[in-house]
């Protein structure tokens, strides 16, 4: 059990951290603060194909990054 939880916990973690680099940043920093809220407003900022699937990676990764976190805590 506590091999599993430990590869598990490990999978999870450089998933997390692909998923996160991969994907593209929401915002520009100040340039997006200025002209970056119109483009959420019209709707030209939705996620397409491979964001999609990276947003998806991201919140399946944290799940399980904090399941295998609190089953770590407990059995470990």
């Amino acid at each position: 059990m506590d091999v599993v939880i430990k590869i598990i916990f490990a999978l999870s973690s450089l998933t997390l951290i692909f998923s996160i680099l991969m994907q593209s940043g929401k915002s520009a920093g100040v340039s997006g603060a200025i002209g970056g809220g119109a483009e959420q407003i019209f709707g030209k900022n939705e996620a397409k194909g491979w964001e999609k699937v990276l947003d998806k990676m991201t919140k399946v990764a944290a799940i399980a990054f904090l399941i295998c976190s609190v089953l770590a805590y407990i059995f470990v």
